[in-house]
């Protein structure tokens, strides 16, 4: 039993990167924590973790310990839940990641209703336009907008699709113009999100005729905020999913332009790693998370919301 609350020790103080915070989550002293970290790299004859005054990092062999008693631990987590009232009521932490706008806009006001169902379960959202990897950063769920993942251990649950808008402040197109046709948009002010595919190359269609234009970035950025504050300062015309913007073209701070063309759209998918049982604290969440969009996204953002 000790070999194994050593290494909770250890993968919680790698997890949060601090060992009196694993000590907290542990309900333990730090002294004790530091015991067991103590022994667990005297038995295996290796240090795992490095520390200084200011930090702390992982040795080549504490990534790897992590690797494979991330695995073993939740494991037996799961085999808990199977016999435990957890699956019921679930317990612990669960680690999201997500954008920061999808935060913003959807996790962030769905979290009361959400906390009130399920008040033994605590939230932690990690805000990455980067796609975190699971085991490294300790995530339990996370909201992406690939549709296929490399690792086939990745499970991708698809929320839905949603449409994509140009869109501009009205000072910017009165001192501009607006643009009429695609081809415009080469001689627009643009402010691109880096992170899209190929974020400078526009595909519009309208019916059975496709124009692409190569953009050129007045601005890009790799997070949809900054985006949008640029855009609403009347820096160029910005490329964005609806649900982002769609409370900005409500006030009329943006105006939707082309609106007769269409971008491809944009899905948006729910991913987490593969388990013979899965956690029930990441069913919930799933589950919760489908119907809040479904229920309180304005008409027109998603197509095909997941039912």
């Amino acid at each position: 039993m000790d070999r194994l609350l050593q290494l909770e020790v250890f993968s919680k103080t790698a997890e949060l990167g601090s060992l009196s915070k694993a000590a907290e989550i542990l309900r333990m002293s730090n002294a004790a924590a530091s015991r067991h970290l103590s022994a667990l790299e005297e038995r295996l004859a290796v240090r795992l973790i490095e520390r200084n005054t200011r930090r702390q990092w992982l040795t080549e062999a504490g990534q790897e310990l992590l690797q494979r008693c991330s695995t073993l631990l939740n494991e037996l987590a799961e085999a808990e839940d199977a016999v435990s009232d957890r699956a019921l009521s679930p317990k612990g932490m669960l680690r999201v990641t997500s954008s920061l706008s999808f935060a913003m806009i959807y996790l962030a006001p769905m979290l009361p209703a959400f906390r009130a169902l399920y008040p033994d379960l605590s939230v932690q959202i990690i805000s990455a336009n980067r796609y975190l990897d699971f085991i490294e950063a300790g995530i339990d769920v996370a909201i992406r907008t690939r549709e296929h993942e490399p690792d086939s251990n990745i499970i991708v649950r698809r929320i839905g699709q949603m449409h994509r808008v140009l869109a501009a402040a009205p000072s910017y197109l009165e001192k501009h113009g607006r643009p009429e046709h695609p081809a415009d948009l080469a001689h627009h002010n643009m402010l691109i999100y880096n992170l899209a595919n190929d974020p400078y190359s526009l595909r519009l269609s309208q019916g059975s005729t496709t124009q692409t234009v190569r953009i050129a970035p007045t601005l890009d950025s790799n997070d949809g905020q900054i985006i949008c504050g640029a855009a609403r300062a009347g820096l160029g015309i910005l490329i964005q999913p609806l649900y982002i913007v769609q409370s900005d073209i409500a006030a009329g701070r943006l105006v939707p332009v082309l609106r007769d063309w269409q971008l491809p759209l944009l899905t948006m998918n729910i991913a987490y790693q593969n388990r013979v049982r899965l956690p029930a604290k990441i069913r919930v969440f799933s589950d919760f998370l489908v119907s809040h969009i479904r229920d309180h996204s304005e008409p027109g953002i998603w197509i095909d919301a997941a039912k």
